[in-house]
């Protein structure tokens, strides 16, 4: 069953620029690790945050749960947004807090700003969010700031923040980028062990292919915005590569 449907989505950052994304559809179902590759410049990042309209896309159709994304006003796309869940190449951390401030921020769409202010977190927030610290392993970092800790250890920050949400729907927006080899293929595992557990699909920007094709299920390849290939990951070949990354400059 589809989760995520996208058909002939299309954008562009002006009226008058060139498209970014030319007519790409996909579907993501419930159980799909889901990447999506191909060369920078090719809109990768772009059709991520399309979806949940951190960019607006120029025409098509998004439909999460059977709902169309593109057809709510700005009250129901915060209400829509709390499900989606989103893990950033930069982690997107605020650094002067504490680790458990951030995952607690992931509430943000549920509490409101003002009571975030005050730290007015339920009881069951707060156990929660301390569970996920333990599931991605910084127990013993709680009452650390953001800044003080590794690469690694942030983004498993973003991993907890982005699980707070209690998401119907994962985005990753190259979460590895930063990240050495090991580190980035921890930080794999960990998401997708999370994800296989709470039964939450996945869709996931990536630039490294053979982490692709380690971790996921199904892979879309893009070139200059077109789709050039949309399948299982077994039948992506080296043919299919050559083909995604024909215009790529090395």
């Amino acid at each position: 069953m589809a989760i995520l449907e996208v058909i002939d989505l299309r954008a562009r950052y002006s009226s008058r620029g060139p498209e970014i994304l030319k007519g790409i559809s996909f579907e993501v179902e419930e159980d799909d690790f889901f990447a999506i590759i191909g060369p920078s410049g090719a809109g990768k990042s772009t059709l991520i945050r399309c979806i949940n309209r951190l960019i607006e896309p120029t025409s098509g159709t998004i439909q999460l749960h059977g709902t169309d994304m593109l057809g709510l006003n700005t009250k129901e796309l915060r209400l829509m947004r709390r499900h989606i869940g989103m893990i950033f190449q930069e982690f997107n951390l605020i650094n002067r807090m504490s680790v458990m401030d951030n995952v607690l921020s992931g509430r943000l769409g549920y509490v409101g700003a003002i009571r975030s202010i005050f730290r007015n977190f339920t009881n069951r927030d707060i156990q929660r969010a301390l569970e996920l610290l333990e599931r991605v392993g910084l127990q013993d970092h709680v009452d650390k700031r953001a800044d003080e800790l590794s690469g690694g250890q942030r983004q498993r920050v973003g991993i907890a923040r982005a699980l707070m949400q209690e998401p119907n729907l994962l985005l990753l927006d190259e979460p590895t980028s930063a990240l050495d080899p090991k580190i980035s293929r921890e930080v794999m595992t960990l998401i997708r062990t999370i994800a296989t557990e709470l039964k939450v699909p996945v869709l996931c920007n990536i630039h490294d292919v053979q982490l692709a094709k380690e971790f996921c299920n199904k892979i879309i390849g893009l070139q200059d915005g077109n789709k050039m290939f949309d399948g299982p990951t077994e039948n992506l070949g080296q043919d299919q590569l050559d083909e995604i990354y024909a215009m790529e400059v090395l």
